[in-house]
């Protein structure tokens, strides 16, 4: 039974639930096997193969082979599973977010310490330009009905 989610609309956010961890089980245990010097090696020798040994998706699978670290979270991964792909790479998770931003890893560094990303855009579908909490619909919880 799908559970309401009032945290549905934030545009270009996936966020981790229930359902996205059920999604990426298999996903995330591949990421956590990484943690092993041995299944590391096994990996980047073969990455198809290794791969090929887990019960992921196809989709999941050729979004590890390409990298795409964005598609891997829409397809239940969880970035902290994810990051062991990095690592294996040699990546920092600053490279990693980098790339997922579409931004070099100098970019991302300089927006973050500029404070990062602008809330511009990045608020809940509707929402206006003040960062006013969601609001639920008259009736619902926490409100009184008037009359």
């Amino acid at each position: 039974m799908a559970l309401d989610k009032p945290y549905i609309d934030i545009p270009g956010t996936t966020i981790f639930d229930a359902e996205q961890s059920r999604k990426g089980y298999w996903l995330n245990q591949f990421c956590m096997s990484l943690m092993k010097a041995a299944n590391r090696e096994r990996f980047k020798a073969d990455e198809r193969a290794y791969l090929d040994e887990w019960p992921m998706t196809e989709d999941q699978k050729l979004a590890v082979l390409a990298r795409d670290l964005n598609r891997c979270i829409a397809l239940g991964g969880n970035i902290y599973f994810l990051a062991k792909i990095g690592a294996t790479d040699g990546k920092s998770f600053q490279q990693m977010a980098g790339s997922m931003t579409g931004m070099t890893e100098d970019e991302y560094r300089a927006m973050m310490i500029a404070g990062g990303r602008s809330a511009e855009g990045n608020r809940r579908l509707g929402e206006d330009g003040d960062a006013q909490p969601h609001r639920q619909p008259q009736g619902q919880a926490g409100q009184k009905k008037e009359g």
